[in-house]
């Protein structure tokens, strides 16, 4: 688990393609204190394990459904990436819970100053619009950040100075593709109310609807 508060930025050095993977060796120093082999690295929203490791950098192999799911692949050396290491006992959780698995990828659309911040506009498929909801929040490349504005075919986050110093965000331009990770919150609670049992019986105590709600006094 991680907290989407980036920890560095990171600079790919190497990318072996294969058929459908890639093994990623990536320069960085702060998240390599105390990390072993077989620890988890969040870079740039996706956990990855390091499989080798020297004094100032990792290495990482990336399956063929974290390069579907997201950009990943279009990673190539001298791209920056954000990396944080996994989230310990005693690490103040100063973002939110992310698991490095994202859920698919978005758009930057926009890019906007205000002040002394910077408006980001991103657009994603519906599939994944359904989970960001206005003050909740979302992980864009691995960097917790809290959603201002969202409707059916975008979301809006605002990017503040130290923000933009620590991680890629404001490095991108618009048309570029972003890892997202929406709240898990909001995935595990409607995955349990359209739970299907395998039995007909299992599906009515599964199903949860206003009806079953003002029959046991909830309504």
């Amino acid at each position: 688990m991680f907290t989407g508060i980036i920890e560095e930025t990171g600079v790919v050095k190497q990318v072996v393609k294969g058929a459908r993977s890639s093994r990623l060796t990536i320069a960085a120093d702060k998240v390599l204190e105390d990390t072993r082999i077989g620890d988890s690295i969040c870079t740039s929203g996706v956990c990855l394990t390091v499989t080798a490791m020297g004094k100032h950098y990792f290495e990482a192999d990336v399956m063929a459904e974290t390069m579907r799911r997201s950009k990943l692949g279009t990673l190539t050396p001298g791209s920056r990436v954000n990396l944080e290491r996994a989230l310990s006992l005693q690490t103040r959780l100063g973002g939110h819970i992310v698991s490095g698995h994202i859920d698919g990828t978005g758009v930057l659309a926009r890019m906007e100053r205000e002040d002394n911040a910077v408006w980001l506009t991103v657009t994603a498929a519906p599939e994944l619009l359904k989970y960001i909801i206005e003050k909740g929040s979302v992980a864009i490349d691995g960097v917790s950040l809290t959603v201002a504005y969202a409707d059916d075919s975008c979301f809006r986050v605002s990017i503040i100075p130290h923000t933009a110093q620590e991680t890629t965000l404001l490095t991108q331009k618009t048309g570029d593709t972003v890892n997202l990770e929406c709240d898990m919150i909001g995935k595990y609670v409607e995955r349990l109310l359209h739970f299907h049992g395998s039995t007909p019986a299992q599906a009515a105590k599964a199903e949860l609807t206003a009806a079953y709600l003002a029959e046991h006094g909830f309504l």
